[in-house]
């Protein structure tokens, strides 16, 4: 009895490779990404409940793509655009927002909130830093 295995395409095969980009993309993500914002701003206007519509949002843009197209907008700035994307996709920024956001939620639970706002705020600006450092690093 022999094992008859599906054939796999080759990732580096010519045929996959040249293959063009498709087009028109665009006419699909900007009314979805308009509607997604329209979305979140009426959900901040009626006081939705901010948990649900965060994660309504993130899993409607990630299953479209939306998030792949705006970091592909973003590339598109000549000489910072890629910088920046690369920046962003750094899973060290990943990594220190997460332990920010978890920081943050003890320390309100605890009943720290004030001192929140400002351990946020000096993330936030760590964050930039670091971005603004790597892209005129690059340049340097």
């Amino acid at each position: 009895m022999t094992l008859h295995l599906p054939e796999v395409p080759e990732i580096f095969d010519p045929e996959t490779v040249t293959k063009p980009p498709k087009r028109g993309a665009w006419k699909l993500m900007l009314p979805l990404s308009i509607l997604l914002l329209a979305a979140v701003y009426l959900a901040w206007h009626f006081g939705w409940h901010a948990n649900a519509v965060t994660a309504g949002a993130l899993f409607l843009a990630a299953a479209s793509h939306a998030l792949v197209w705006l970091l592909g907008l973003i590339a598109m700035v000549p000489f910072i655009g890629p910088i920046i994307v690369k920046v962003l996709s750094l899973s060290f920024i990943w990594l220190l927002n997460a332990i920010g956001y978890l920081v943050s939620y003890i320390a309100i639970k605890r009943g720290y909130s004030k001192d929140v706002l400002t351990y946020r705020a000096v993330t936030i600006a760590l964050i930039t830093g670091i971005v603004i450092g790597y892209v005129v690093g690059h340049f340097i």
